[in-house]
């Protein structure tokens, strides 16, 4: 049974949550970690549940559904060619706009709610001490009257802040989630580069121990070698990478790389990607080791127009 990556978050989450989600199918899928653009709650019908479809244009139902009244992380909006809006909250999962509310929103209004009725009661009061002081001299009503307002001023401004700080807080969170993941990003992409760049100095090096061993065609070393028997032998030892045996299958492996951006340790081949006859190891400088022919054997060479190889694959 296939998995879907779902953006619901539970009652208790934050804006980035992982979790697991439950859907009307009860099938129970794992929730994707990412950073929501907003949150929404399904507002469809009471006890109903709302399709999810796999695109917003001609899409097609998946076979579950959101249940009334759970919030759900959109990752992404569109326009579908009538002009309806959709949210994206999977991988590949798309539901209606139009029976969902912005929980956010529904924040700030229950927030702005809750100062008006506090601010209606301080009114009350407000009425209700100027009745019961009304024969009492006029300066004293006026008096307290002015305290109630002040005091329904303060409640607003307090009102105010909290809400400034709740959307400081959350912005705060967003941003320190954002730089841990570029951090995260940048540190496997740095040891990476230096394991290889040791990995490379290593095939370099025995490379260059190798000119001067005889060439024999089919010979995997240690003391002879034809070209790719020199290819598999040196990145074994030094790298640590089994290779396929022949030109053939090793011009398969790695990354192409333009021959002007060459790196020490890279392969270098001549002929066709699809039929290539010959094979060696850059070493830098503009130079390579290869086990070249019976007569030369295995050889340091400069990179000639003569002879310039036409592919070039990073392993390592």
């Amino acid at each position: 049974m296939a998995k879907h990556k779902l953006f619901k978050l539970g009652a208790a989450a934050a804006l980035t949550v992982t979790g697991v989600s439950a859907l009307t199918s009860l099938k129970t899928v794992r929730a994707a970690s990412f950073t929501a653009i907003k949150r929404v709650k399904i507002n469809y019908l009471p006890g109903k549940s709302l399709n999810i479809w796999t695109n917003y244009n001609n899409g097609k139902f998946m076979g579950y559904r959101a249940k009334d009244g759970t919030i759900w992380n959109v990752a992404e909006t569109a326009v579908d060619k009538k002009g309806n809006l959709w949210y994206k909250v999977g991988t590949r999962e798309w539901i209606e706009a139009r029976y969902t509310v912005d929980v956010d929103k529904d924040a700030s209004a229950e927030a702005e709610n809750a100062k008006q009725n506090k601010l209606a009661n301080l009114a009350s009061k407000v009425k209700k001490a100027t009745k019961k002081k009304a024969k009492k001299p006029k300066k004293t009503s006026l008096t307290a009257a002015q305290q109630a307002l002040k005091n329904a001023q303060a409640a607003e401004k307090k009102a105010k802040e909290d809400i400034a700080k709740a959307k400081a807080e959350a912005k705060a969170k967003k941003v320190k989630k954002a730089k841990q993941i570029v951090n995260t990003a940048v540190k496997k992409t740095k040891t990476k580069s230096v394991q290889a760049s040791s990995k490379a100095a290593s095939v370099v090096a025995l490379a260059k121990e190798q000119v001067g061993k005889p060439y024999v065609w089919g010979a995997e070393g240690p003391d002879t070698f034809d070209c790719s028997g020199l290819v598999q032998y040196i990145y074994q030892h030094a790298a640590g990478v089994s290779m396929p045996r022949t030109t053939y299958d090793q011009v398969k492996v790695g990354q192409t790389v333009p021959l002007d951006q060459l790196q020490a340790g890279d392969l270098v081949f001549w002929g066709s990607e699809t039929a290539p006859y010959h094979v060696a190891i850059y070493i830098g400088n503009n130079q390579y080791v290869n086990a070249a022919t019976p007569e030369q054997g295995t050889i340091l060479q400069t990179m000639s127009s003569y002879y310039k190889p036409t592919i070039a694959k990073r392993v390592l």
